[in-house]
């Protein structure tokens, strides 16, 4: 009986062994499939992701490429007169039209003005000949201020000019002259202006045509230009051109007061002779 019994357990355990196995091994085998399966997935995302990440690296070297050449190509592209106009100090100066310049009408007379003229001329315009590589540095030197002084009396007679006119009207509204000192005229934008038309005798100045007087620059490098680089014409033809711009409110005049009243005219400096309250006082 007993031995009938454990041989009933041993063929249970052989029937059951197989599907134990069976189970398991499908198990197993599902476990490698999925996991086979999740590398393939990651292998093929950072596939992905490094296709994505090359195409936006070539566009940012290519974007930084451009930038570069665009400065470089920028850079290149200053001219002697944009750098001139450009300079601290110069911001008087408007650029002054390349088609005017190399009209030899509008350089009538200045042949005999300025030193080294035509060397002077090939600066202003950009143009570099094979004798530029024989002069010394000192002649360089001399060559590049004689540019200055001529681009200077081109100039004045550029602003006088409808274009030129139309460039300074252009700075005179956005305040680019400043504004004129005194304090009655209540920020009036000025014009720059020379009292003389000859070079190399006074400094520019700024005319107000609010009061129609004249002041230094408030810039100390802005007023160590020369003034006939502006010339004596340029704000009273402008006016001429657009009378609006005239200021139409009436000139308001300081009045000297004492605890606030008045001076009386016999009490002021310009009293006339033998009206001063001295004088007065002494008649009495």
């Amino acid at each position: 009986m007993e031995s009938h019994t454990r041989q009933r357990g041993r063929d249970e355990d052989r029937t059951r062994r197989p599907g134990s196995e069976r189970r398991g091994g499908s198990q197993d085998v599902k476990e490698e499939e999925d996991s086979a399966r999740g590398r393939r997935e990651d292998s093929g995302g950072k596939q992905r992701r490094a296709a994505s990440k090359e195409p936006k690296e070539e566009s940012e070297a290519e974007s930084e490429e451009d930038n570069a050449d665009g400065s470089a190509s920028s850079e290149a592209e200053v001219s002697w007169i944009q750098w001139f106009c450009s300079l601290q100090g110069n911001e008087f100066f408007t650029e002054v039209a390349e088609d005017f310049v190399t009209d030899d009408f509008n350089l009538t007379g200045l042949g005999t003005q300025v030193p080294y003229y035509d060397y002077a001329l090939d600066i202003i315009l950009d143009v570099e000949t094979p004798q530029d590589e024989m002069l010394t540095e000192q002649q360089q030197e001399l060559i590049e201020s004689a540019a200055e002084v001529l681009y200077g009396l081109i100039h004045a007679r550029y602003i006088l000019t409808h274009r030129g006119m139309q460039q300074m009207l252009d700075k005179y509204k956005k305040g680019d002259f400043g504004r004129c000192p005194r304090v009655l005229c209540e920020g009036q934008a000025v014009l720059p202006v020379g009292q003389t038309d000859v070079p190399h005798k006074l400094t520019v100045k700024v005319y107000c045509p609010k009061c129609q007087d004249v002041y230094h620059p408030k810039s100390s490098r802005k007023a160590a230009a020369d003034g006939a680089y502006f010339g004596t014409s340029l704000p009273h033809l402008l006016l001429e051109a657009c009378p609006e711009l005239v200021p139409t409110q009436p000139l308001l005049l300081y009045v000297p007061r004492i605890y606030g009243f008045r001076l009386h005219p016999s009490a002021g400096p310009d009293a006339p002779a033998g009206k001063t309250p001295h004088s007065a006082g002494a008649k009495r």
